[in-house]
């Protein structure tokens, strides 16, 4: 993760897919549900219209089950998961990107919230 003019940038481990944000969010999600707990993600959330995504044609694979709510994202090449996005637009749309993938020290401070995506979808703290 590298801050450039535009903001914060991060790759995934290969360098072939690349995040621009405008700024770390201040709350980070940890869910425990099938899909993140696999993932190991850290995910924070982000208007689409602050989050620039640049990757090679067909750099990103994108995987999707059960309902097809939202589409997650990983490097093509490395596997590394980058981010997911809503299938669907809708008027409060949110695209989350993995803040595992930022560097360890642009984290600090970063309140980590633990939400219960296995049963409650309640946050646990």
């Amino acid at each position: 993760m590298v801050r450039t003019d535009g903001g914060l940038a991060a790759t995934c481990h290969c360098g072939a897919v690349e995040i621009r944000v405008r700024r770390m969010v201040r709350t980070l999600t940890s869910c425990n549900c099938s899909i993140c707990r696999r993932y190991g993600a850290l995910w924070a959330y982000y208007a689409p219209h602050s989050v620039s995504i640049r990757a090679p044609r067909g750099g990103l694979a994108k995987y999707s089950w059960n309902r097809r709510i939202r589409n997650y994202y990983r490097c093509a090449r490395c596997g590394c998961v980058t981010h997911y996005a809503y299938r669907r637009r809708q008027r409060h749309t949110t695209v989350a990107v993995n803040a595992a993938n930022f560097e360890p020290d642009l984290l600090k401070g970063v309140r980590i919230r633990h939400l219960d995506g296995a049963a409650s979808w309640k946050l646990l703290d």
